[in-house]
């Protein structure tokens, strides 16, 4: 049995946490430990049972508390080369991640644990440089994709390849372009290295479900330009027009989500 628990998802904070009955990860850790270990704790999981963690990107909200959690935990921490680099720099992690560190190459997949095959991927976003993941995972196949700019042919590949696909469903068009947002920010969350619009998210899902996909999780909601009703119900609509079955569900900006098992 596989378990996921996103323990936050947004410009706030992400981390998700999966397992199985051997291995246990987490995706980013853009949240403090304490909340964590208290998140996890109110489903009966232990944080001193996380075997390794992945880092996704270099920006604040997914790696705020990757250092400190690394340097009191000594977990392995999984990364690509350029990301790794960029954290010796950075303020959350620099000197922190010593002995802890494990290479892992783009688009090629790495056997980590009897139940765990993992393959991260480049996607367009404005960090030095931004990765999804998917993993094979006691057979149940995951894509992850949290941060990216614009749909690939790549993300739409690995995307048509999950039971499971997380993905960012970041903002309204139009609550963004009447926001308050300065215009600076909005032509960076517009552009090809910003966010993931619902309608953007749409033409992926569009592009990638396939009989085999089961479960949609649209994670990293803007708290300013969407609302998880607006980003379900254009999620909802694609589809439902292709005939899709899988379930839909919004992740959490600032807590944890349910407890999905598959």
């Amino acid at each position: 049995m596989v378990r996921f628990l996103s323990l936050s998802s947004g410009s706030n904070g992400n981390c998700y946490y999966f397992a199985d009955d051997t291995t246990a990860f987490l995706i980013d850790i853009g949240i403090g430990a304490r909340t964590i270990k208290k998140r996890l704790a109110e489903h009966e999981l232990s944080i001193d049972s996380i075997d390794a963690i992945f880092v996704t990107h270099d920006h604040f909200d997914h790696i705020k508390s990757l250092g400190t959690f690394t340097e009191r935990y000594q977990k392995p921490v999984y990364l690509t080369r350029t990301l790794e680099k960029a954290l010796r720099h950075n303020f959350c992690t620099a000197g922190k991640l010593k002995g802890c560190v494990r290479f892992l190459e783009e688009d090629q997949e790495t056997i980590l644990s009897p139940t765990l095959r993992i393959t991260p991927f480049v996607v367009p976003h404005d960090a030095t440089q931004t990765v999804g993941y998917h993993f094979v995972f006691s057979g149940e196949r995951f894509t992850v994709m949290t941060d990216l700019g614009e749909v690939t042919d790549a993300a739409v590949s690995y995307a048509s390849r999950a039971d499971h696909l997380v993905v960012e469903s970041n903002y309204d068009v139009d609550m963004l372009m009447t926001g308050s947002y300065p215009p600076e920010l909005k032509r960076r969350i517009l552009m090809q290295h910003g966010h993931l619009s619902n309608e953007q998210t749409s033409s992926l899902l569009r592009r990638a479900a396939h009989e085999g996909l089961r479960d949609v999780y649209l994670c990293h909601l803007s708290a300013n330009n969407n609302t998880p009703r607006i980003a379900f119900e254009a999620a909802q609509k694609t589809l439902g027009s292709i005939g899709s079955r899988a379930s839909l569900h919004c992740l959490p900006r600032s807590g944890a989500s349910d407890l999905f098992t598959f």
